[in-house]
């Protein structure tokens, strides 16, 4: 039982009063003396002569003194041992007074009950709205000060409501029924008493802390004091543990409280037997209060996860340390290899796999929760509202841009903050729970090791002792406390699960509410359901088309060669540098770079230079070290673009053995610079030679843009020049309508030998 300190008011240090007890005389027994019972023996034996010694005169008084009482006996009647009507009237006096006396002190240990019970509520008021009220105001704020009055507050509400019961009936402690009333009381709110009390007095080792901190800074404690003192200064209390104690001596006090009701009751009374029910009820709550606090000091103890370094945990070491780990890892080597059975509780095994699911399911759900308000925070911030498009003329462009608005900046902004407040938070505040439990019950796991070494012993010592309750404690504990915790738990996945579907219920409602202030403006809002889908499928797959046709003009666009054309300045810095580095070094700039930092080169598009470092002094590989023909200084990395030199004078084809002439091979003759047209006469056209163009050289693609060529191969001639009207590039159709761009100089054109015709040459 919880050790009961006095509790201190105004006037001092009360104990627990009980009434002093006058109990009534009794009539002490008169002893007839027996000389045979003598230890001296008979008094016959001493010598005549001899006078009788001291003790032997007082015998020889007592025994004249019973011969006179004995004579007096004999001379009464039997009648006469009936006591007469004035000693029946004393004794019936005598037992009136009795009553009266135990009823007076029965109803001065109620009356203190009650008293006590006001004052112990009415000081808890003062420290709960007063005190604290008041050290709110200390600036700045006092850390953990919410803390210190955590539970007080339940404390306060279930003794209110044992006063306000007895209040009810508008009884006085002196009328019979009221006792019964108290007990009823006490009674119907013995659960509330106990849980209110145990977790303040399993919170009350942190109160006792926070305050021994503010005691630490002599300034902040000399406010805090000066503030107790005006906050209350018919109580002479100087700290707040003063105040804050009063329930833990309360609670103890009840047992004897009632017990002294119960010592000054008559077991007669109608109430009697209720009485020692709510006696024995207080005492069990507060054995129940002191086994949970004990659970809680285990449990405190063992949850807590402490990030250690290597060094930490070096230093921690000791041979009574390495000696149980030893032994713990030779167990468990003997329960996986067979040789010692495991002890198997099924009943943790199950909270355990259920408690293992659910951390599972948590941390997975959390993850999925902050993935997904980071893809909707990515969506916010891609504000499409905000580009110009030229549409200011048009209906349609300025109601998507005031709906766009809308969402971005109202609708979906309170989305992700309700989703943050209710979702995300309270996961993140349970998987932060789920560490208490998954230590205790790896510390249990532990315990059991050590537990199976001693279990079989038939004599522990003290330590062996601890270990055993130790054990036993965390086992009853998890036993006890995991199911609630993994039953509140599920209820809070539940209950988040059904929040998240109903925020998307009403992000729903928002955005058809949205949408419909606006669906007036827009055309074709006056259509009714059918003609209006059967307008959206059309305008959705126009809009597609369009959308492809988009899609090929860019990758059109993006098929251009990778090296630009070069002039007779570049030819000669790429033989000049040719020389001088190799060609996997040479470089082209793609757009003109102008120097913004020291030993930075100012370099024109299409220039060629060649990279000595892909790095700078400083190990930046955005910036390489380059030489352009003389000059050496860095460039930007993301303007400059491999060079591929095509051969000047690529080596013959073995692939075409055509004649030499003028149907020989000729370059570009797809060109209609090298169409000819035959002499008519009388209007007949004559027919004139088909010609073919063919790849002389082989050519290998570089990228996505070119295509690859074999010497000999027949190609297909799309465009003689690239987008920017380069002739040096041809973009042609290969084998498989395969489409890239291929140096014009590796093309030539021959005549299809013995086939003439009237149609325009293949181009």
């Amino acid at each position: 039982m919880w050790s009961c300190p006095p509790i201190e008011f105004a006037s001092g240090v009360i104990s627990i009063m009980e009434v002093p007890t006058m109990l009534p005389p009794v009539p002490f027994p008169r002893t007839i003396f027996n000389p045979s019972l003598s230890p001296l023996g008979a008094t016959e034996n001493l010598p005549q002569n001899e006078p009788p010694p001291e003790h032997e005169k007082l015998q020889e008084e007592n025994d004249l003194e019973d011969d006179a009482f004995g004579e007096d006996e004999e001379e009464k009647s039997p009648d006469a041992m009936v006591p007469s009507g004035e000693e029946v009237e004393k004794m019936a006096e005598e037992e009136k007074v009795a009553k009266e006396r135990a009823a007076q002190r029965q109803l001065m240990s109620i009356q203190e009950l009650v008293q006590s019970e006001r004052n112990y509520l009415r000081m808890l008021q003062v420290s709960m709205l007063t005190i604290r009220s008041n050290l709110q105001k200390l600036q700045p704020p006092l850390a953990n000060l919410d803390s210190m009055f955590l539970y007080v507050q339940d404390v306060m509400d279930v003794s209110s409501r044992f006063l306000s019961l007895l209040n009810q009936k508008q009884l006085q402690p002196g009328e019979p029924v009221f006792l019964e009333t108290l007990c009823d009381a006490f009674l119907s709110l013995s659960s509330n008493i106990e849980a209110a009390y145990k977790e303040y007095l399993a919170n009350y080792n942190r109160v006792t802390m926070v305050e021994n901190s503010y005691k630490q800074k002599e300034a902040l404690w000399e406010q805090i004091v000066q503030v107790i003192k005006t906050s209350a200064p018919e109580v002479n209390a100087s700290s707040l543990s003063f105040f804050l104690v009063m329930p833990v001596q309360r609670i103890a006090r009840y047992p004897l409280l009632l017990q002294t009701i119960q010592k000054h009751t008559d077991s007669q009374h109608q109430a009697y037997t209720l009485l020692e029910k709510t006696a024995h009820t207080s005492i069990a709550i507060n054995c129940r209060i002191n086994e949970y606090k004990r659970f809680r000091e285990v449990a405190d103890k063992y949850k807590k996860s402490e990030a250690l370094s290597i060094m930490d945990k070096i230093n921690r070491l000791n041979s009574h340390s390495i000696a149980k780990k030893t032994a713990r890892i030779g167990q468990f080597i003997k329960h996986e290899t067979g040789i010692v059975p495991k002890l198997v509780d099924e009943e943790f095994d199950a909270l355990e796999d259920f408690f293992s699911v659910l951390e599972h399911g948590t941390l997975q759900l959390l993850d999925n929760v902050e993935l997904y308000l980071h893809h909707l925070q990515t969506f916010l911030d891609c504000k499409t509202e905000a580009f110009d498009l030229d549409m200011d003329g048009e209906k349609v462009p300025i109601c998507y841009k005031e709906i766009t608005t809308g969402l971005r900046q109202w609708i979906l902004p309170e989305f992700e903050k309700r989703i943050r407040t209710l979702i995300h938070k309270p996961l993140c505040a349970l998987r932060d729970l789920l560490a208490g439990p998954r230590n205790l019950i790896r510390k249990r796991l532990h315990k059991l090791l050590d537990y199976e070494m001693i279990e079989a012993k038939s004599s522990l010592s003290y330590d062996e002792q601890a270990i055993a309750n130790t054990y036993r404690t965390m086992n009853t504990l998890l036993l006890n406390e995991l199911p609630k915790f993994n039953t509140l738990a599920l209820q809070m996945i539940w209950s988040m699960l059904g929040t998240f579907s109903c925020l998307h219920k009403d992000l729903a409602s928002d955005l058809e509410q949205l949408f419909l202030s606006f669906a007036q403006q827009l055309p074709h809002s006056s259509l009714d359901t059918g003609a209006f889908w059967e307008w959206a499928e059309m305008a959705v797959l126009a809009e597609a088309r369009r959308l492809d046709t988009l899609g090929q003009s860019v990758e059109q666009t993006l098929l251009r060669p990778a090296s630009l054309p070069l002039n007779s300045s570049s030819q000669q810095r790429l033989q000049q540098l040719t020389n001088k580095h190799s060609s996997d070094k040479i470089y082209q700039v793609l757009s003109a770079v102008v120097g913004t930092r020291d030993l930075d080169l100012n370099l024109a598009k299409g220039e060629l230079v060649a990279v000595i470092s892909q790095a700078d002094t400083r190990g930046d590989k955005r910036r390489w070290l380059v030489d352009a023909g003389g000059r050496r200084g860095y460039a930007p990395a993301s303007r400059l673009i491999r060079y591929h030199q095509a051969e000047e004078e690529p080596p013959p084809s073995p692939h075409l053995n055509l004649p030499q002439g003028d149907c020989g091979i000729r370059r570009h003759s797809y060109t209609t610079e090298l169409q000819r047209t035959t002499p008519t006469a009388a209007g007949v056209a004559f027919s004139q030679p088909c010609f073919q163009v063919f790849a002389a050289y082989g050519f290998t693609a570089r990228g996505n843009h070119e295509v690859s060529v074999a010497a000999g191969e027949p190609v297909r001639v799309l465009e003689p020049h690239d987008k920017r009207g380069n002739r040096e590039w041809s973009l042609v159709e290969v084998r498989g309508r395969q489409r890239g761009y291929v140096p014009s100089n590796y093309l030539a054109v021959a005549p299809i030998a013995g086939v003439v015709t009237n149609q325009q040459p293949f181009c």
